[in-house]
């Protein structure tokens, strides 16, 4: 898989502003990948050699909106801790 296709975007959210501030960086990523092409992609993307990285698998919740039942995208969620001295500019 490409790069692009493992990384698919940055996370966004207080949470992860809070933490970016302390050398980790919280990506959205896609399904089927690993901790290892997560690394290789994050290396490829950015440069940066991540010191560690863990998975979150965030399953689909069940929603009523307007009447109706449905289920929102079940997702997948990569933490990349970076050595001290390592920042990721373009976020």
């Amino acid at each position: 898989m490409k790069a692009h296709t493992i990384i698919k975007r940055p996370h966004i959210t207080e949470k992860a502003t809070h933490l970016s501030e302390k050398g980790v960086y919280v990506f959205e990523v896609s399904t089927k990948t690993n901790k290892r092409e997560v690394v290789k992609a994050v290396h490829a993307l950015y440069n940066i050699t991540p010191a560690k990285v863990r998975m979150i698998t965030v399953p689909a919740k069940k929603v009523f909106v307007r009447g109706r039942v449905g289920f929102t995208a079940k997702m997948k969620k990569a933490m990349v801790f970076l050595k001290k001295g390592d920042t990721i500019e373009t976020l």
